[in-house]
């Protein structure tokens, strides 16, 4: 069985400023933030294809680690990235399309694959969906 998701958000702010945002370290830490009260998680990244990166988030006490390789890179359109951590099948795949809704709203849409449970899809299903609200209020977006 395949589990995956999707979660879409249109965030105030131009579509390459929401793009780049995703290939930044430093905005990246300050979005990545799938819980409430989490700090902003280390993140070490190589973008570029077959780049890889590292997001280590902390819940409580505990050090979680995700990584990946970058799959595809086209600005502005679309990033795709295998994802591991220790609450995905083997195989999960994160794919994201931006999509330019006016000079500074960018419609986002978040495709994540295999996970290992219905319980594991439905998590994730709510952190990638408060990333993107995180996102969404980021100050150094333009358009927020």
């Amino acid at each position: 069985m395949n589990l995956e998701l999707t979660v879409n958000k249109t965030i105030e702010g131009p579509v390459e400023e929401v793009f780049d945002a995703w290939l930044d370290v430093h905005k990246l830490s300050q979005f990545m933030l799938p819980a409430e009260g989490m700090p902003n998680p280390v993140v070490t990244m190589d973008p570029r294809i077959g780049g890889a990166f590292e997001i280590i988030m902390q819940v409580g006490e505990e050090k979680i680690a995700h990584h990946g390789t970058y799959q595809k890179i086209d600005r502005p359109h679309a990033i795709s990235f295998t994802w591991n951590s220790p609450f995905t099948a083997e195989g999960s795949v994160v794919n994201l399309s931006f999509a330019e809704k006016g000079k500074k709203r960018t419609h986002v849409i978040l495709h994540h694959q295999h996970f290992l449970n219905e319980m594991m899809r439905d998590n994730h299903n709510q952190g990638w969906s408060r990333i993107l609200d995180q996102l969404a209020t980021s100050s150094f977006l333009v358009g927020v």
